[in-house]
């Protein structure tokens, strides 16, 4: 498994998308941070999982629709449950389609971010990759998991059904619970609990655990599943 990079190491970041200007802004902008810097750059998918398998960075940022190999296949490629050392993943594409965000996850990413969601939330993803947490775009998250509770869920690579907690989740984690389901980011689920963002974080891995989710997509289809994926549910 991948280590997160040692205190005071910067972030390792490749960049896999077919446009130049693509990757020269997220480089432009990465770079700028104090804590990441991008190690490589890949035009194609094909050249992204030699790039990765080669350098080992903290975290790779690939686009989904990229020549030879698609970032979908290179996710799995790099992360997926056959893979002994899984990298970090997290899929940075203009497309918010349902069979790509749940293809990308199931493949082993760890983030889903849209490209117009802007540079802050890119490095949040970045540092939350490294971190070993996990981030998806909030208007992604609340969208899809609507088909969690719909008629007619997804069927091409749906969020796979939750098991019943190993524990019961407190008060508290409930209410992060509620606020993950409706698409807050730590920050804005710590401002709105009036808790720091280290609480959020410790309630966050307890409701993990308890829930057997890999990931912050499944904590939040539990929510959908049991009734608290509403306002004040």
């Amino acid at each position: 498994m991948t280590v997160p990079p040692p205190p005071g190491a910067p972030i390792r970041v490749l960049i896999a998308d077919d446009q130049e200007m693509v990757r020269t802004g997220f480089r432009f902008f990465l770079n700028a941070q104090p804590d990441i810097t991008v190690v490589a750059e890949a035009a194609d998918g094909e050249e992204a999982v030699a790039l990765a398998r080669r350098e080992r960075p903290d975290v790779c940022l690939l686009d989904i629709r990229m020549p030879k190999l698609d970032g979908l296949e290179a996710t799995r490629l790099l992360a997926g449950p056959d893979v002994a050392d899984p990298m970090r993943v997290v899929v940075v594409t203009t497309f918010d389609l349902d069979e790509y965000v749940y293809g990308a996850l199931r493949g082993g990413a760890c983030g889903f971010l849209l490209k117009d969601s802007g540079p802050t939330l890119l490095a949040e993803a970045v540092r939350a990759a490294a971190a070993g947490d996990s981030l998806v775009s909030p208007s992604v998250t609340v969208r899809l998991l609507k088909h969690v509770t719909a008629p007619q869920v997804v069927s091409a690579a749906p969020v796979k059904p939750t098991a019943p907690p190993t524990e019961p989740l407190t008060d508290r984690e409930l209410d992060v619970v509620r606020l993950v389901a409706l698409g807050r980011t730590n920050a804005e689920i710590a401002a709105e609990l009036y808790v720091s963002l280290s609480t959020v974080k410790t309630h966050l891995s307890s409701v993990q655990l308890k829930l057997s989710a890999r990931n912050r997509v499944e904590i939040a289809a539990w929510a959908w599943q049991h009734g608290y994926g509403q306002p004040g549910g």
